[in-house]
């Protein structure tokens, strides 16, 4: 598929992931801002797409990463964030979303994982609620949590690195 062609918008996503279930197939999702894609993000949504056979990342818009990460964030825009997410050959569809949160995804896209980053607990991804209450199993995954956006352009901004 291209990659163009993974990056769909909600209303489209339901429908074909009604496809993908009548398949039986398990649909993970996975979120977060991605901005400057690093190894831990590669690793995160490796890890997410091994929870189940096919993976839907949700990208947070420019105005939510705005929100979330403050000034001078994101780097990239949307579209370019998404196109590298999409771009990785694990990622089956990508979608952005204007939310803080991924309650209303989760609730719209009703997928049988949810995966978190290494960062979180279970008690602490602050969807598990209502992930227990749709029975959308809350997984951990990747690697241990050493590699940020933020600490990366906090190095680039330093002295010599220009």
């Amino acid at each position: 598929m291209d990659t163009r062609e993974k990056i769909v918008s909600r209303q489209g996503l339901t429908g074909i992931l009604e496809e993908h279930r009548r398949s039986r197939r398990k649909i993970a999702f996975a979120n977060g801002v991605f901005d400057l894609l690093h190894v831990g993000h590669v690793r995160y949504l490796e890890a997410a797409r091994a929870e189940a056979d096919l993976l839907v990342v949700g990208i947070n818009s420019d105005s939510s990463a705005r929100k979330l990460k403050g000034p001078g964030r994101p780097v990239l825009t949307e579209r370019a964030r998404a196109t590298l997410v999409a771009a990785l050959r694990y990622v089956n569809y990508v979608v952005i979303f204007d939310e803080l949160d991924v309650n209303s995804l989760l609730k719209e896209l009703q997928p049988d994982v949810h995966a978190k980053g290494t960062d979180y607990t279970a008690d602490t991804v602050p969807e598990r609620e209502l992930a227990a209450l749709l029975g959308i199993r809350v997984a951990i995954v990747g690697d241990p949590k050493q590699h940020s956006t933020r600490d990366l352009l906090a190095r680039l901004r330093q002295p010599g690195n220009a």
